[in-house]
C-alpha cells in the first residue's frame, strides 16, 4: 500500500475483500467460530472442575493422613502445656505429668514429621517450630525466664497447627465446603481457648493466685470461647452436630466449668501480687478432664463431616464434568447437524435461484427481447413469478421476478416505441419517396424539354444526381426503419447493368471504373438491395479517397456466389479500425451502437442489407495503399442470363456509357473545338474510334451493326444518366412514325434512335487538334471534390488518433 494512501481506500479494500468471500465459507465460518469458542469454553471450565475435584481429593487424602496426627499433637501440647504451667506452680505429682505428657507429645510429633512430607503444603511451619520444642522444655526444667514465654510458645505451636487446619481444610473456592469447615476451625479455636484457660488455673497452683497478666488472658480466654461457640460455632453445625453439641454443653461437667469460669470473674480477690481466685477452682480439673473428651469427639466428627463431603463433592465435580463434556459434545453435535443442513438447504434454495436466474438471464429474456423486436407476443408463464416467500431466498427470488418483470415491460415499451417509430420513419421516407420520386421524374420531363440549353441541362444534370443521393439516403432511412426499399424490377438483371446503376446512384459517378461479366443475371427482388449496398459502398470509397484517382469495381464468379470488389486509394486504416468495421459489417449491429456512431449511416445501411441478402461484406486494405471492399453474393441469387453470347470475363467498361440524346438535348453537345459549359457536366467515358468518312459520304449515315451483336439492355435518363428503373432492350427503329394523341392523355416521350437525331454541327468532318484538350471539371467541382477528400482524410486521422491508447 502506498504510504501516501487514505485510510478510506483501505477500509474500502477490506469492504469488498470480505464481500468477494463466497456464502459457503461464511456458513462455516458462521458455525466454526461459535463451535470452537463452545468448545474452548467447555475444554476451560472441565479443567477448572477437574482441578477442583483433584485439589479436593488431595486435601481429602492429606487430611486423612496427617489431620489425625496433627490433631493429636495438638491435644497433646495443650496438655504439656498445661503440665508444664501446674509444675512451674509447684503442684504436687506435676513432674510425673508431665514426663507423660511429653514422651505424647514426641509421639504425635515423630508420627506428624514422617507423614507431613509435602513441601509444598503448609506443614513445614509447624514442623520449623517443633523443632525448638526442646530448648524450651529445659527453660521450664531450669525455670529460667519468665513462665509466661515459655506458655506463650507452646500457644503459638498450638496456635500454628490450628491455621494449618484454617489453610489446609477450609476449602475457600467452594463456598459449600467453606461453609461447612468453619465450624471445625471456630470449635478448635474454642477448644484452644478453654485450654488456655485450663493452663492459667494451673499455673495458680496450690496458692490459688494469679498475676494481672494471667487473669488477663484467662478473661480474654473466656471472653474467645463463649463468643466463638455462640456466633461461629452453634450458627453453623447441622442438626445431628447441633444435637450432639446440646448434649456436651448440658452436661454437669460443663455446667461446672461454666460455674467456676462465673466464680473466678465475680470471686476473685485483688491482693498485692496479684489475683486471688475463690476455692470453687479445685473441681476444674474433674470437669476440664470429661467434657474436653465430648469436645474432642464432636471435633473430629466435624472433621470426618467435612472430609465427607469433601469427597462427595470432588465426586460430584467429576460428575459434572462427565456430564458438561456429554452435554456439550452433544450440543456440539446438534450445532453441526443443524448448520450442516442450515447450510445445505439455504446453498440448495441459492444454487436453484442461480440456475434459474442464469437460465432467465442467458435463455429466457434474450428469448423474450427478441420476440418482442419481432413483434411478436410473450407468454407470461416463461417469466418467473412473484411466489410471495417472505424467507430472505424467496425475497430474493421475487425481487429478481420483479426485476425481470420491469426488464420485459421496459423492452416491451422500447419495442413498442421502436416499432411505431420505424412505422412513423417508415411512412416519412415512404412519403419523402415518393416526392423525390416525383422530383426524379420532374428532372427528367426537364431535361427532355429544355435538352438544348447547355447551361441548363448542365444544372438539370447536376440536379438529377443529388436528388438521387437524396433518395438513396430516404432508402438508408427507410432500410434502418426496418423497412424494404421499393423494388419495380420485374426481370433480372445483368451484372454489368447492375453494376452501372450502382455507379449511377454516386454523386461523383465520373471516376468509377467497372469491371463486370454480362453472362451473370441477379434475381430480380433483389437488385434494389444489392444496387443499394454497391451504391453505399461506391460513395464511401469516393468520399475517402483523392478527388483524380479511380474508384475500381469489378465483378468475378467465384465458388461461393459472386464477388464484388471495390478499390478505392484513400488513406490508410488502422488494423484495428478495420476489425471494428467488419464486425459492424458481418453482423447488423443493435440501434444502441447505431445511436453513438450516428455519422456512420453508412456501415450500418450495408450491415443491415448484408444480412438481409445473406451476402459477407469485408473491409481489408488494398495493394495501392487505400481500401477494398469484397461482396461476396450467394449464388441463390444469381441466374444465368438467357439469350446472351458469352463475353469475356473482365472487360475493363468506362466510368458510364455515352449518354444518348433527344432531339431537343441534341443542341446540349457541343463541337470539340469550342468547348462550353456543357463539356464540364458530362461524364467521362471512352468513346468509339470515329471511322474516317469519305469525301462524298453524308454525314447522317449510320454504320451497319454487327449482324451478331445486339444492343446492350442499358436504361438511361432523358438526361443521358443510368437509371434505377429497368427497360427492355430494343431494337433500333430507322423511322417510327408518332403515334396519334389520345385526346386527354399525356403525349409519349419520343424514343430515342442513335444517329438519326445528331446535330448538323456533327455531321460535318471532324478537325484533327493539335492542342491538349482542356479539363472537362469546372473549378467548382473541383473545389467541391478536393473538399470532400480533405474532409474525409480529417476523419480517418481523428478516428485513428481516437483508437490509439
Amino acid at each position: 500500500m502506498s504510504p501516501i494512501e487514505p485510510e478510506g481506500v483501505r477500509g474500502q479494500s477490506t469492504t469488498r475483500r470480505w464481500r468477494n468471500v463466497r456464502l459457503r465459507t461464511l456458513l462455516i465460518w458462521l458455525a466454526v467460530v461459535p463451535t470452537v469458542a463452545m468448545g474452548t469454553q467447555v475444554t476451560v471450565t472441565a479443567e477448572r472442575l477437574l482441578e477442583q475435584s483433584a485439589r479436593l481429593r488431595a486435601d481429602v487424602e492429606a487430611a486423612e493422613r496427617v489431620g489425625a496426627p496433627l490433631y493429636t499433637l495438638l491435644v497433646d501440647m495443650q496438655e504439656e502445656r498445661t503440665a508444664t504451667a501446674a509444675q512451674w506452680a509447684g503442684t504436687d505429682g506435676a513432674e510425673a505429668e508431665l514426663r507423660i505428657r511429653r514422651a505424647a507429645t514426641d509421639t504425635a510429633a515423630a508420627e506428624f514429621r514422617r507423614l507431613a512430607d509435602d513441601p509444598s503444603r503448609s506443614f513445614t511451619e509447624v514442623t520449623r517450630q517443633l523443632d525448638r520444642l526442646p530448648a524450651y522444655r529445659q527453660r521450664a526444667d531450669t525455670r529460667s525466664g519468665g513462665a509466661d514465654s515459655t506458655l506463650t510458645y507452646y500457644s503459638d505451636v498450638i496456635g500454628k497447627v490450628i491455621q494449618v487446619y484454617q489453610q489446609e481444610f477450609s476449602h475457600a473456592e467452594d463456598a459449600e465446603l467453606a461453609q461447612a469447615s468453619r465450624p471445625v476451625v471456630s470449635m478448635l479455636q474454642a477448644t484452644e481457648m478453654v485450654a488456655r484457660e485450663d493452663t492459667v488455673l494451673a499455673l495458680a497452683g496450690p496458692s490459688g493466685e494469679l498475676s494481672f497478666v494471667g487473669y488477663d488472658q484467662f478473661v480474654s480466654s473466656l471472653g474467645a470461647q463463649r463468643y466463638l461457640h455462640e456466633a461461629l460455632i452453634v450458627p453453623h453445625l447441622t442438626e445431628r452436630d447441633e444435637r450432639f453439641y446440646e448434649r456436651v454443653v448440658g452436661s454437669e461437667d460443663w455446667q461446672a466449668k461454666t460455674r467456676i469460669e462465673n466464680a473466678v470473674l465475680s470471686g476473685h480477690k485483688d491482693t498485692v501480687a496479684g489475683i486471688k481466685v475463690p476455692a470453687e477452682v479445685g473441681g476444674w480439673k474433674s470437669a476440664h478432664a470429661n467434657f474436653s473428651v465430648q469436645m474432642t469427639t464432636l471435633n473430629i466428627d466435624l472433621a470426618r463431616s467435612v472430609l465427607a463431603r469433601g469427597e462427595a463433592k470432588a465426586a460430584e465435580l467429576q460428575a459434572e464434568v462427565a456430564w458438561l463434556i456429554a452435554g456439550s459434545g452433544g450440543g456440539l453435535l446438534a450445532v453441526v447437524v443443524v448448520v450442516v443442513f442450515t447450510t445445505r438447504s439455504v446453498l440448495r434454495r441459492l444454487r436453484e435461484l442461480h440456475e434459474r436466474t442464469v437460465t432467465v438471464a442467458e435463455e429466457t429474456l434474450p428469448d423474450v427481447v427478441a420476440r418482442l423486436e419481432r413483434g411478436q407476443t410473450v407468454d407470461p408463464e416463461v417469466l418467473p413469478s412473484v411466489t410471495g416467500d417472505r424467507d430472505e431466498v424467496g425475497r430474493i427470488s421475487d425481487a429478481f421476478a420483479r426485476a425481470v418483470s420491469v426488464s420485459v415491460d421496459g423492452h416491451r415499451r422500447l419495442a413498442a416505441e421502436r416499432h411505431g417509430f420505424g412505422l412513423f420513419a417508415s411512412g416519412i421516407a415512404s412519403r419523402t419517396g415518393n416526392l423525390v420520386s416525383r422530383q426524379l421524374s420532374l428532372t427528367e420531363d426537364l431535361q427532355d424539354t429544355f435538352g438544348h440549353d447547355e447551361a441548363l441541362l448542365a444544372q438539370l444534370m447536376r440536379s438529377d444526381q443529388l436528388t438521387v443521393g437524396m433518395r438513396r439516403q430516404i432508402e438508408n432511412l427507410l432500410i434502418l426503419a426496418g423497412g424494404e426499399v421499393p423494388d419495380p424490377h420485374t426481370e433480372p438483371m445483368r451484372v454489368a447493368d447492375l453494376l452501372r446503376e450502382a455507379a449511377a446512384e454516386v454523386e461523383d459517378f465520373r471516376r468509377i471504373e467497372r469491371q463486370a461479366l454480362d453472362e451473370t443475371s441477379v434475381e430480380p427482388s433483389v437488385i434494389s438491395q444489392i444496387s443499394h449496398l454497391l451504391a453505399e459502398l461506391l460513395d464511401n470509397a469516393t468520399r475517402f479517397s483523392p478527388p483524380r484517382s479511380k474508384v475500381v469495381i469489378r465483378a468475378e464468379l467465384v465458388a461461393d456466389g459472386l464477388t464484388v470488389e471495390i478499390e478505392d486509394r484513400g488513406p490508410r486504416v488502422s488494423p484495428e479500425r478495420y476489425e471494428e468495421m467488419n464486425g459492424r459489417l458481418h453482423q447488423a449491429p443493435p440501434y444502441s451502437v447505431l445511436a453513438q456512431n450516428a455519422h456512420r449511416l453508412g456501415l450500418f445501411v450495408v450491415g443491415h442489407l448484408a444480412d438481409q441478402l445473406g451476402a459477407t461484406v469485408t473491409l481489408r486494405r488494398s495493394v495501392y495503399g487505400g481500401t477494398c471492399a469484397v461482396v461476396v453474393l450467394p449464388a441463390e441469387l444469381l441466374l444465368p442470363t438467357e439469350g446472351e453470347t458469352p463475353r469475356e470475363p473482365a472487360r475493363r467498361e468506362p466510368a458510364l456509357p455515352a449518354p444518348a440524346t433527344e432531339p431537343a438535348a441534341a443542341a446540349a453537345v457541343p463541337a470539340p473545338s469550342s468547348p462550353g459549359p456543357a463539356t464540364a457536366e458530362e461524364p467521362e467515358r471512352e468513346r468509339e474510334p470515329e471511322r474516317e468518312r469519305e469525301p462524298g459520304q453524308e454525314p447522317d449515315a449510320e454504320p451497319e451493326p454487327e449482324p451478331d451483336t445486339e444492343p446492350e439492355p442499358v436504361a438511361h435518363t432523358s438526361a443521358g444518366l443510368p437509371s434505377r428503373r429497368t427497360k427492355a432492350p430494343r431494337p433500333a427503329p430507322a423511322a417510327v412514325p408518332a403515334p396519334a394523341a389520345v385526346p386527354g392523355a399525356r403525349p409519349a416521350l419520343p424514343e430515342r434512335v442513335p444517329q438519326t437525331h445528331i446535330a448538323d454541327q456533327l455531321r460535318a468532318p471532324r478537325v484533327p487538334e493539335t492542342r491538349v484538350p482542356q479539363d472537362t471539371a469546372t473549378p467548382e467541382e473541383v473545389a467541391d471534390a478536393w473538399a470532400d477528400y480533405e474532409q474525409g482524410t480529417q476523419t480517418v486521422e481523428e478516428e485513428l488518433r481516437r483508437d490509439q491508447p
